[in-house]
């Protein structure tokens, strides 16, 4: 009995140490660290966030301009009626006229026809021509005796056609009511305005020539080119209007 007792004391201390080795557990290594990696997400972060409020500032730098709501034919200016105010990007390298300066654009004529829903940059607009509407500009070239000595810019002058056609009109319709219908015919235009004039004593051409630019009726333009080709021009000074 007392042998038992003590094989069984000495099993039960041998137990114990074995049973405290399989409960522990080796230590496991220490993670690595990766400081760059974190460098890189934070990075990346801030350049989002950075991107972000780029474009809302962008979408916020927006100017106001002006757009047609009809088409705008060449020659033809702009009025209140047929614009309208709308955003544009400030940075769209684009010439946009500001609505703000819409008065003085109304004061230019466009170059092209501008169609409905353009929104007009400074490129499409000119001066406004100082020809009124039905009016042209004719250039004549006049020989000594063909013009009033001393005809300048801005003066009145009468066109008639003279030379070989006026003159066998003339003598055709020499009696009678055809006599004075072929002086009538003669005239050409009844009150031109001269537009432009050589300077005094110089600008020839072709000799003794010079050059007159003449306002005339478009309607009369083309029987006045036609006399000045043919050199059978010439100009009497009238009083003004």
């Amino acid at each position: 009995m007392k042998i038992q007792e003590r094989t069984g004391a000495g099993a039960g201390r041998s137990a114990a140490p074995a049973q405290q080795s399989v409960g522990d557990r080796l230590p496991s290594p220490p993670r690595e660290r990766k400081p760059a990696l974190a460098a890189l997400a934070v990075l990346l972060i801030l350049l989002g966030a950075l991107g972000a409020t780029m474009l809302v500032l962008r979408a916020g730098d927006r100017v106001e301009a002006i757009q047609v709501t009809a088409d705008v034919k060449a020659g033809d200016s702009i009025s209140e009626d047929n614009i309208k105010v709308v955003m544009v990007n400030d940075d769209s390298g684009a010439d946009f006229v500001p609505w703000e300066q819409r008065a003085g654009l109304m004061k230019l004529q466009a170059k092209s026809t501008i169609y409905k829903g353009t929104v007009v940059v400074g490129q499409m607009f000119a001066k406004k021509s100082a020809m009124e509407q039905g009016k042209a500009t004719v250039g004549v070239s006049l020989k000594e005796g063909q013009y009033p000595a001393g005809l300048g810019e801005g003066d009145n002058v009468a066109v008639y056609r003279v030379g070989t056609r006026a003159s066998s009109t003339d003598q055709g319709s020499s009696s009678g009511s055809s006599g004075s219908s072929g002086a009538d015919n003669s005239l050409l235009v009844e009150r031109a305005v001269v537009e432009s004039a050589p300077a005094s004593g110089g600008d020839g051409i072709s000799g003794t020539n010079k050059a007159y630019t003449l306002t005339v009726d478009a309607a009369e333009a083309l029987a006045v080119a036609q006399a000045a080709s043919a050199g059978e021009v010439a100009l009497v000074l009238v009083p003004g209007k």
